[in-house]
């Protein structure tokens, strides 16, 4: 005689399932991401390696655009394939996650590199605190970029003003952002350099939660409705 069916909806499985979604999205963003990873090993810590780290971080735009999108469906519909939407993800944003991280990258890089030899070129603390401030806000309006191009396709000018509006738009959800950062920042300096690597299933989770109601504003109030099919409208 067998016994009862298994609940499908229970905790048990609920919990399971996450498990399992969490696994996949960090097996899947550190395969993406280990290339650039590995060579940054192999580089020396000093400011003159500065383009060589950027580019070694490129991967990491595409690879989070991948994860917020699998994690917005997750938060929507409990698809039982990560690894689809995940792969679904970079398909359809990669090309938008690398027109808004590499120019990032790039001007991370030239203010990074304004900083770590402010005392050489003979710049005053004024301005190197203001080129500080600039690297900041380029980062978190790459990061908001990255979460636009995990949902929606816009030309690029387009999205560069969405992402500077809606960070100033959403305080709190910019807020959000810079705890998040604050918290890899904290990580890696506290722990080692790989523990945010490690944790990126479980940061990208949250940074998903965190986008959803500017991504939901944007769809509102920015993005056309899809016209009704043929099959059905009125004849």
């Amino acid at each position: 005689m067998s016994g009862p069916a298994p609940d499908r909806n229970g905790p048990l499985t609920r919990a399971a399932s996450a498990i399992y979604w969490f696994v996949v999205v960090e097996v899947l963003w550190v395969l993406l991401t280990a290339p650039g990873f590995v060579a940054a090993l192999f580089l020396a810590r000093d400011a003159s390696n500065l383009p060589l780290y950027a580019l070694a971080a490129v991967p990491v735009g595409p690879a989070t655009a991948a994860a917020l999108f699998a994690w917005r469906v997750f938060l929507r519909e409990r698809d039982p394939s990560p690894a689809h939407q995940f792969g679904r993800g970079l398909r359809l944003g990669w090309a938008d996650a690398l027109r808004s991280w590499v120019p990032a990258l790039v001007a991370l890089v030239v203010l990074g590199t304004n900083v770590a030899y402010a005392g050489a070129a003979g710049l005053a603390a004024p301005v190197v605190l203001l080129q500080v401030v600039l690297g900041v806000v380029v980062l978190l309006w790459a990061v908001r970029m990255l979460a636009l191009a995990s949902s929606f396709s816009f030309r690029w000018r387009d999205a560069a003003r969405l992402g500077i509006y809606t960070l100033l738009n959403r305080p709190l959800v910019t807020l959000g952002m810079v705890s998040l950062l604050v918290l890899v920042a904290g990580l890696a300096v506290v722990t080692f350099d790989a523990v945010p690597v490690l944790l990126a299933s479980v940061l990208t989770y949250f940074l998903a939660r965190n986008e959803n109601p500017v991504l939901d504003d944007v769809q509102r109030r920015f993005v056309a409705p899809s016209p009704p099919t043929s099959s059905s409208t009125t004849p």
